[in-house]
């Protein structure tokens, strides 16, 4: 190398490693997607880094003066473990070589390790909580780093994320779109040991159910080895995927509607002119502008010449808000669910004819807005001469008086089988975690078996991250309706299934928002306090749970763990909302209880044999049962016994 080139080689090398840049040379290893200049790597765990090479390749990891090899396997994969490492501010520089050259990783600080991760309330930004501005402007410190991970979604696990991503240190500017709950987090753990830099993980999709985000052996576990299949169909062959679900959404329907068939005898239904093209909310006296929840046929009829029908075609319909189901010719093209995705289906020969064609959509919307999401001029059928047909803006349609949700295809965005997973968390690779704070669960409100998707995501966590991670759960926040008498929660219920699972997991803790939501409001804006508790839980700090309900001489006694100092009660002498409740439903009581040290004891009034007691069991419930400390009681339900 001349001089010249050599000084300007070592120029932009300094340069690199003072922005913290990776330095690449030739062809060499590369990390997993998590990785990355300016990164934290977990301390007080051995440090595993995974990545690719070329196959069989030797790979050394040298972090300052520690070192380790290992070999790739055939697929080029290789992982690395060195010693752990103490937490430390001090930057340091990790090198990765093979015989093709190297990758410096460079500003590399040793700390706790985050993933954050649920839907909308765990995605909401700082920008939408509390005392924005403020916060905003103390917002800087070089020893929190941030990492926001790019919302995709895939059938099966990939190694790259869907848009480059890169670690950032904490400013105004990188945490103004971040998770709020997750840096206020990161800001109350700085404040209790300033020593120990923060490393967080935002990856967050709103409006996500959990099961979205499990991993493939989850899935598995959960839903059967032919959901594996099928998701493995449709990154193969998204036509043969859509038929081969078909079936299952086919019956649905036909047991939904009085066993009509809207696919195959489209004339016997009442088809009305769309009022415009746009959302149905829009279309006035018809119904849709009132009550956009529903289920509508839309048809179209396309028009080909012999040449246009000859070949496989594409038809693309624009975005349809928020599910839709094709029919080409009574036949099943496509499938999928999503707000703003645009719909490509591959059309088969066999399934074209020359002249008219019929087209229907069955479209579904269970939230806001529904129908067309895009323009006219978004839905067209290209042939496989490269030809264009226009589908136009004159569609016609027909409300369906059914009124349920059809069933949801294994790929689809947002309540897909690990489909998040697949795309979000998968590339990170095996890095370290210290925990997951997950916020999640409104999507799966009114839907059994949450506690059972909770340990299954538990488990697909610690296999990627390490078995000694750490679940932090967020019980969800009030919202809905206030009431005066008892009754049932969909809301409850899911907050007794998060309960349930962080009992029955010994390295998990539930952090309640019982009380910083707003009934109006789905996303509350106090995360800044939900931050606190969270660093709390993290630091050891065990939070307020019911143990067990005993029966003593005309008196249930509620035990408790987790308390700091004395059962507090607010704004007057009793607890709110303590129901006792025989075993038939419909026999729960409001009943006046009494806090005694750590213990909620509870007169049984007479004539009444109570089976179960309940705390907070509501939608929107109003609670003022705290520990001396603040933090409050999670709502509950539990057996009594004697």
């Amino acid at each position: 190398m001349r001089p010249a080139v050599a000084r300007t080689a070592l120029s932009a090398l300094a340069l690199g490693l003072a922005l913290g840049m990776p330095i690449t040379a030739q062809a060499s290893p590369a990390l997993d997607p998590g990785y990355g200049a300016g990164m934290v790597l977990q301390a007080g765990m051995p440090v595993v880094l995974s990545g690719t090479t070329d196959p069989g390749a030797r790979v050394t990891a040298q972090l300052d003066t520690i070192s380790a090899e290992a070999e790739a396997d055939a697929e080029g994969r290789f992982v690395l473990t060195l010693p752990a490492q103490p937490a430390s501010t001090t930057p340091r520089v990790l090198t990765l070589r093979d015989a093709r050259g190297a990758t410096i990783l460079a500003n590399i600080l040793i700390g706790n390790v985050f993933l954050c991760g649920g839907q909308s309330n765990m995605e909401l930004p700082v920008t939408r909580a509390l005392d924005a501005d403020t916060q905003l402007a103390r917002a800087a410190d070089d020893n929190i780093r941030l990492l926001m991970v790019p919302k995709a979604t895939a059938p099966l696990p990939q190694r790259s994320l869907a848009a480059p991503a890169r670690w950032q240190a904490a400013t105004r500017e990188s945490v103004a779109p971040f998770s709020a709950a997750c840096f206020y987090l990161a800001k109350a753990l700085r404040r209790r040991d300033p020593a120990t830099p923060v490393g967080l993980i935002h990856a967050n999709w709103g409006g996500s159910a959990a099961r979205a985000w499990l991993d493939p052996e989850a899935v598995g576990a959960l839903y059967g080895p032919e959901a594996r299949e099928l998701l493995a169909l449709f990154a193969r062959d998204p036509l043969a995927a859509t038929r081969a679900f078909a079936p299952q959404w086919l019956a649905w329907w036909r047991r939904e509607n009085g066993g009509r068939e809207p696919w195959r005898r489209p004339d016997a239904l009442t088809w009305r002119p769309i009022p415009q093209f746009s959302f149905w909310n829009d279309w006035k006296g018809t119904g849709l502008d009132t009550n956009p929840r529903a289920n509508v046929w839309l048809r179209q009829t396309l028009t080909l010449t012999p040449a246009q029908a000859r070949g496989d075609g594409t038809l693309a319909i624009g975005a349809i808000d928020d599910m839709d189901f094709t029919f080409v010719n009574g036949e099943p093209v496509g499938y999928t669910f999503g707000w703003g995705v645009e719909r490509h289906y591959r059309v088969p020969a066999r399934l074209l004819r020359p002249g008219r064609n019929e087209i229907l959509i069955a479209a579904n919307n269970a939230w806001d807005t529904g129908g067309f999401n895009a323009g006219p001029e978004r839905l067209f059928f290209t042939a496989a001469n490269g030809e264009k047909v226009p589908l136009g803006a004159d569609w016609r349609y027909w409300l369906s008086p059914v009124q349920g949700v059809p069933p949801r295809a294994p790929w689809d965005a947002n309540a897909g089988l690990g489909v998040m997973h697949n795309a979000m968390i998968a590339p990170l690779g095996a890095m370290r975690l210290a925990a997951v704070a997950w916020y999640q669960g409104e999507s799966d409100v009114g839907q059994p078996g949450y506690a059972a998707r909770l340990a299954q995501l538990f488990a697909g966590w610690r296999r990627q991250f390490g078995p000694e991670v750490r679940m932090l759960v967020v019980q969800l926040a009030d919202f809905g309706e206030r009431r005066s008498t008892p009754g049932e929660s969909d809301w409850a219920e899911l907050r007794e299934a998060q309960r349930r699972a962080v009992a029955s997991d010994p390295a998990a803790a539930l952090v309640s928002a019982i009380d910083l939501g707003e009934p109006s409001d789905i996303h509350p804006a106090n995360k800044n306090v939900l931050g606190e508790r969270l660093a709390a839980a993290f630091a050891g700090r065990a939070m307020p749970m019911p143990l067990r309900a005993v029966s003593r001489g005309g008196e249930i006694e509620v035990a408790f763990s987790g308390l700091m100092g004395s059962l507090t009660v607010h704004s007057g002498p009793y607890p709110l909302g303590i129901e006792l409740c025989e075993a038939t439903p419909g026999t729960c009581r409001f009943v006046l209880a009494r806090a005694e040290g750590q213990r909620l004891v509870i007169p049984v009034p007479e004539g009444m044999a109570p089976t179960r007691v309940r705390h907070a069991w509501a939608d929107a419930p109003v609670v003022n049962l705290y520990d001396e400390s603040g933090l409050p009681i999670p709502g509950f339900e539990l057996a009594i016994t004697r």
